[in-house]
């Protein structure tokens, strides 16, 4: 199981002290009220940065890192992963799942117990929704709308999710 989630990623510099926009994958901020500190990473490495303080600019979310006062400042941490353990990671509401945990997952046709189709890979946001990606063969991807429709039982301890349609594949 993945103990650390990416729940943001820094964007560009905001305004004259040092904020920088950050995007959140889960579209939510509010487990960052009892963050202090985090692990930003850059590739492969990562530095632990204290958080100032914590706002919302006009559609973004905004964070000030001690250290970096300055839009130049600031600007060295654009494009780092903001790092947090499993339980300061945005809280799940029933039937929500971190898309951590859905990579790797088998996926059964049908039933628990149907035929293996394949693997969860991803995750995404398309135009109208989450849509998983499921790799069916070495070379042959597909997209599923991530939908009640179309997904049943997910079982993280089991590692499987079942698919109700098959057709949806074709």
């Amino acid at each position: 199981m993945i103990k650390r989630f990416i729940t943001g990623i820094i964007g560009q510099p905001f305004g004259v002290k040092g904020f920088v926009k950050v995007r959140l994958p889960s579209g939510d901020s509010s487990h960052f009220d009892q963050l202090v500190k985090v692990t930003v990473r850059f590739g492969t490495q990562e530095k632990i940065l204290v958080i100032e303080d914590t706002g919302h600019a006009p559609s973004s979310f905004v964070i000030k890192f001690k250290g970096y006062d300055s839009p130049e400042a600031a600007k060295a941490l654009q494009g780092g992963e903001i790092l947090v353990d499993r339980d300061a990671a945005a809280p799940l509401e029933e039937n929500e799942y971190y898309i951590e945990d859905l990579r790797g997952l088998t996926v059964h046709l049908h039933l628990v117990s149907g035929p293996v189709i394949g693997t969860v890979t991803d995750v995404v946001e398309g135009g109208g929704g989450q849509l998983m990606e499921i790799q069916i063969s070495e070379q042959e991807r597909r997209l599923v709308p991530f939908r009640n429709e179309f997904i049943g039982d997910i079982d993280i301890a089991g590692g499987t999710v079942v698919l109700k349609e098959g057709w949806i594949l074709e």
